[in-house]
């Protein structure tokens, strides 16, 4: 298989708060196309504003994928990112759209582009098959069971006849859900895609400052407010987007073990923990090339990307 020969994908990342949500918009627009959202906590329902997920308006402007997708206690791993994805790009293929994924989480993007070993995927797919038998032979309270004794919390969570999710727990708990990924999951894949990955990036000092001022904006727009409408509507401190930065400590402001100031500065030190994080997994991806925010205008760093990814569109044409 020559590389052109494979879907072309259009990848813009960078480290959490470094501006790529306002530069994505300017980009889907001007190459006609739509966003795929490689955030993992933008796929769910409600957790919005500590998310930084795009605004009403901002979808408005630019059709996004992947977003509002899932409720809080439901998981979701790198397999099913890479599977979804695979899926719209394909759609986008058919429709003779450039497939534009935008995000920061690293795990997600790295396993799409250098191609995921679904070796484990077939795996848990004869695993869930299975427990669906047990449920079919021996009643949903079997299948149950079986996760409130791996999982008590989890089962406590979950109706004992909304099976699927039910089976999706256990079979996370049994599978460790991304950490499938993080040691065997990314080897002796094959590149699936012909990708032209953007990298955002920004001096470090002046992220950090963005990084604070974006928590502060967000106390400021009412996450406080967000958190405690999620958990009156019985979302539990420990479903798994409740474990979101931002979430979490929100969550423990509202039960009283920090102070307002003590919760914002928590967030703080977290978010930019993950952004080192970030440009760690970004450092294994040699691949990106790398457009310095700090010392472009927006204009400018709009212009330079077009004419880069035009190129590269003019020389896969030409090759095909």
């Amino acid at each position: 298989m020559t590389v052109h020969s494979k879907s072309p994908i259009l990848v813009l990342l960078g480290p959490t708060a470094v501006g790529k949500t306002a530069l994505s918009l300017k980009l889907a627009e001007a190459l006609g196309t739509d966003i795929i959202s490689g955030d993992s906590m933008c796929i769910y329902r409600g957790f919005d504003i500590g998310s930084a997920k795009p605004t009403a308006e901002e979808r408005a402007r630019v059709t996004h994928h992947l977003i509002d997708v899932l409720d809080a206690d439901e998981p979701f791993s790198v397999t099913e990112f890479v599977m979804r994805v695979s899926e719209l790009v394909r759609a986008h293929a058919t429709e003779g759209h450039l497939p534009f994924i935008v995000g920061g989480t690293g795990l997600y993007i790295k396993a799409l582009i250098e191609g995921y070993d679904f070796n484990e995927t077939q795996e848990q797919e004869r695993f869930r098959r299975a427990m669906e038998g047990v449920a079919a032979r021996r009643g949903n309270a079997r299948v149950h069971a079986f996760l409130a004794h791996h999982d008590a919390a989890a089962a406590r969570r979950l109706h004992i006849n909304n099976l699927r999710r039910v089976i999706r727990a256990i079979e996370v708990k049994r599978y460790g859900g991304e950490r499938i990924s993080q040691e065997s999951g990314l080897m002796g894949g094959t590149p699936p895609y012909d990708a032209f990955v953007i990298g955002l990036t920004r001096e470090r000092s002046c992220l950090y400052e963005r990084i604070n001022a974006r928590v502060e904006a967000m106390a400021a727009d009412g996450l406080v407010d967000e958190v405690a409408g999620l958990l009156a509507r019985g979302v539990r401190r420990d479903a798994p987007a409740m474990k979101g930065i931002g979430y979490k400590e929100t969550a423990a402001y509202l039960s009283g073990e920090m102070s307002r100031a003590e919760m914002i500065t928590a967030i703080q030190t977290a978010t930019r923990h993950f952004a080192k994080r970030q440009l760690t997994w970004y450092r294994r991806m040699p691949y990106i090339r790398w457009y310095d925010a700090d010392t472009q205008t927006e204009t400018e760093l709009l212009h330079a990307i077009l004419a880069d990814v035009r190129a590269w569109q003019r020389e896969r044409s030409a090759q095909a």
